[in-house]
């Protein structure tokens, strides 16, 4: 199974700005990502996404099929108004929970139409999370994560490339959020090394930069 990460960010590295405002691609931009999720079988994002942008993450700007929505939501907090559980029916929907989940949020869920899959005691378990997926027949995942995600993916060695695509804009702000969250590393060389395999360039000044991830320490 292929993972592939994309995300969009400023020149200073930020995919959001400290009040959540996450308006950085373009028009031209975004076919670009809506032809990534046309061509892939699912599309993840965390939980955070979900409540902050109640993103519909269907494929809409380029003619294509709609991939199936994985959320990662170790309490089954998704609210039942959002977008992707009220479309549910209409689109294949899976919400990985933790062990925290309440079984009444989990009927909740399964009532609306998504598939629920219960993996890690206090968090979602990643590693079980992606082996399901491959088990259940994914072969191209698109993770468009916010800065937690990223870090988790990557940090536990499952993905395979990094699609970044920089906007000419500076966001600045301590408490904005930057591409990659996480703990961090306290040395450059603990983490995964990058191999840039292409550079494009939109008519709105946007370089898109597409990295193979190699394995870190």
């Amino acid at each position: 199974m292929k993972v592939t990460i994309n995300a969009a960010m400023t020149i200073d590295g930020k995919i959001a700005t400290a009040s959540g405002d996450s308006a950085i691609s373009s028009k031209e931009d975004w076919k670009r990502v809506h032809k990534m999720r046309a061509a892939s079988d699912a599309v993840m994002v965390g939980i955070s996404t979900v409540l902050v942008d109640d993103p519909r993450l269907t494929v809409r700007h380029v003619r294509g099929r709609n991939p199936a929505r994985i959320i990662v939501d170790s309490k089954g907090r998704i609210p039942s108004r959002s977008r992707i559980l009220r479309s549910a029916h209409e689109q294949k929907t899976v919400i990985a929970v933790s062990e925290q989940a309440k079984e009444a949020d989990i009927i909740r869920i399964k009532k609306a139409g998504a598939l629920v899959v219960v993996a890690g005691r206090d968090t979602v378990d990643l590693k079980a999370l992606f082996l399901f997926l491959k088990k259940a027949g994914f072969k191209n995942v698109l993770v468009e994560g916010g800065g937690e995600l990223n870090w988790s993916v990557l940090d536990l060695g499952l993905a395979d490339e990094l699609v970044v695509s920089v906007a000419p804009r500076i966001a600045g702000g301590r408490l904005a959020t930057t591409l990659v969250e996480g703990d961090g590393y306290d040395r450059i060389s603990q983490g995964p090394k990058l191999a840039l395999m292409r550079v494009e360039k939109t008519k709105a000044g946007e370089l898109v930069l597409r990295y193979r991830v190699g394995k870190h320490t």
